[in-house]
């Protein structure tokens, strides 16, 4: 196994707590949990609702992706969390699934939660396999 690669990406949301937005190691990239904030302006309020959250975390998803010359094409597993399980996993389902094709859904766990940095009410994070 080669030595694992730690990155930060110019662009991308600043990090909440000490982590590196992604790791990678033998082609496996370990894309930390993206929360529903500006990449422009961490300071600015979260979008109202849990699709415009969800679209703003899939967007820094692709931001990250994007730094290290990936695309959502490359993920393989997905993992969200929802702070309002019952009420917002229907809608967070149809914003996040309008960025696969039918046929390229990566593997996924979703699970409701307690509470989410900054009051969000999804976060989502994803293991990326390059080609």
């Amino acid at each position: 196994m080669g030595d694992a690669l730690f990155h930060m990406i110019a662009g991308a949301p600043a990090p909440v707590a000490p982590f590196s937005h992604a790791a990678e190691a033998d082609g496996w990239v370990f894309v930390t949990g993206q929360m529903p904030t500006d990449p422009a302006d961490d300071g600015a309020p979260l979008p109202d609702g849990i699709a415009a959250q969800t679209r703003r975390v899939m967007d820094n998803l692709i931001l990250v992706l994007e730094g290290l010359g990936l695309g959502l094409e490359h993920a393989v597993c997905v993992r969200a969390y929802l702070t309002h399980f019952q009420r917002d996993y229907a809608v967070m389902n149809a914003a996040y699934k309008s960025y696969f094709p039918a046929d390229r859904l990566p593997a996924r766990t979703c699970v409701g939660v307690t509470g989410l940095a900054r009051e969000a009410l999804v976060e989502i994070d994803l293991i990326a396999r390059r080609p």
